[in-house]
């Protein structure tokens, strides 16, 4: 059988060639970040809507709802480095486009929801190929810093992107928004410079792969059938739904509490904003360096109970220099969870089938992001708010000794529960031996039975 490697020997490949990869996609980010930045100012400044931004996150979701099954099925069949590029390729004819609208004065509000609809779609390739393509670069033993540096790369930008964004649009306030768009544009071909340059392996195909192949639907349902097979994979899995609808709550009146409890002080509301990104930068810094727990289960489950109760602690506060710290300690153990979390899949689950079984995971994980938005505006507006505020009701003589009896001390009570639900859900991952020894009870996907290759002519 011929080395793969050897058709591409000036190709960068292993952790030198992810490091390349994500380089390219780090700065792309960032401008992405900016674009992001200046086009919600500049949305809210055309619609003082609400409702108009939150449109905005919908149909960004929509695509990924709708085409995840499918995307997972193109991303196991097709060259992963190609399905990237593509993926880049659709947001940068997006942000192109705004560009030439928004630089000739033609911009509307309602491209930028087209706009969403493209980014969302190639976000759906984007990220079960980025991911699927880790296992076949880089050694096991190396996925945890991969996906330390993954981390990172998500959180990096929350901090600057914002500071450097509003640097430009208060240097030239004609043209900001232009200039921004135009470097994003410009990052997007960095991006792709750097997929062009590596050589990213395809997977061996496996036994298991090949058994499923078949129509494009059956192939998207596999993925799911893949997980709800396997106790281990299903029961982590329920950690994360459960675990992200909790914070998921938590995070709908996080902006509103704090700016109740602050007089509508947007300047506290964003330093915590901004700890929490650097909370995120530095534990995506920390497993890049250590990769996380050799038991990887153990960093799952552990990071949840330890952010759950710091998150639960940060709703008992009530100013910037308590806030800050269990926003940044819970922040920081994120990446923890997600590393671990995703190396694990990455080393049990087979390279060939990882397209239509992460696709499917993520699509079981995103189910909270319409829900939690829902429960928590109901729980919060209609019982809690209105209970802890009146400070006459048995819920406020019980827990006003807490959090008060102020506005937003109704939200604060919110948050301190969905902390301790969080908590909850990681201890309760302790008591499942298919859960808690999922490293051990899953067999790594290199000892899994590969395909045979033809024999040469």
């Amino acid at each position: 059988m011929d080395n793969p490697a050897a058709s591409h020997p000036k190709r960068p490949t292993g952790m030198t060639g992810f490091i390349i990869v994500w380089i390219g996609q780090i700065i792309s980010i960032m401008a992405s970040g900016m674009s992001g930045f200046g086009l919600s100012i500049w949305m809210f400044e055309k619609t003082k809507s609400a409702t108009a931004m939150g449109l905005m996150q919908v149909s960004y979701i929509l695509p990924f709802l709708l085409l995840s099954p499918i995307a997972g099925v193109m991303v196991d069949r097709y060259n992963r480095k190609l399905m990237m590029m593509i993926s880049d390729f659709a947001a940068v004819t997006a942000t192109f486009a705004i560009l030439i609208l928004q630089a000739t004065g033609h911009l509307q509000f309602w491209h930028l929801y087209v706009a969403n609809v493209l980014y969302g779609l190639g976000n759906t390739f984007q990220w079960p190929a980025y991911s699927a393509a880790i296992s076949t670069m880089v050694p096991k033993e190396q996925y945890g810093r991969a996906n330390g540096l993954i981390s990172l790369q998500e959180a990096g930008p929350g901090v600057l992107a914002p500071i450097l964004a509003g640097a430009v649009l208060a240097t030239s306030q004609a043209h900001g928004l232009t200039i921004i768009l135009t470097i994003d544009v410009l990052t997007f071909f960095i991006a792709i410079g750097a997929l062009l340059i590596v050589h990213v392996p395809q997977p061996e195909k496996t036994v298991e792969g090949q058994k499923e192949k078949g129509s494009i639907w059956k192939e998207a349902a596999y993925g799911f059938k893949y997980i709800f097979k396997r106790p281990s994979l299903l029961g982590l899995q329920m950690i994360f739904f459960f675990g992200n609808l909790f914070t998921g709550i938590g995070f709908t009146v996080f902006a509103p509490m704090i700016l109740l409890r602050t007089n509508n002080n947007s300047v506290i509301f964003g330093a915590v904003n901004s700890a929490a990104a650097i909370g995120g930068v530095v534990g995506g810094i920390i497993m890049s360096a250590w990769g996380g727990f050799k038991k990887r289960t153990h960093g799952v489950l552990v990071g949840w109970i330890v952010a759950g109760i710091f998150w639960a602690l940060f709703g008992f506060g009530t100013s910037l220099a308590f806030w800050i710290p269990f926003i940044v300690a819970s922040t920081l153990i994120n990446p923890l969870i997600n590393t671990s979390n995703q190396s694990l899949w990455q080393a049990k689950v087979a390279p060939d089938i990882q397209g239509r079984v992460f696709s499917a995971r993520r699509l079981i994980a995103w189910f909270t992001q319409p829900i939690a938005p829902i429960i928590a505006g109901v729980m919060a507006d209609k019982w809690l708010e209105p209970s802890m505020t009146s400070g006459s009701t048995n819920l406020a003589a019980t827990f006003s000794s807490w959090v008060g009896t102020g506005p937003g001390s109704g939200m604060a009570l919110l948050f301190i529960f969905c902390g301790l639900g969080a908590a909850l859900v990681g201890l309760s991952g302790c008591f499942f031996p298919f859960i808690r020894n999922a490293d051990t009870i899953l067999p790594d996907h290199d000892q899994l039975e590969k395909v045979e290759a033809a024999p040469a002519d």
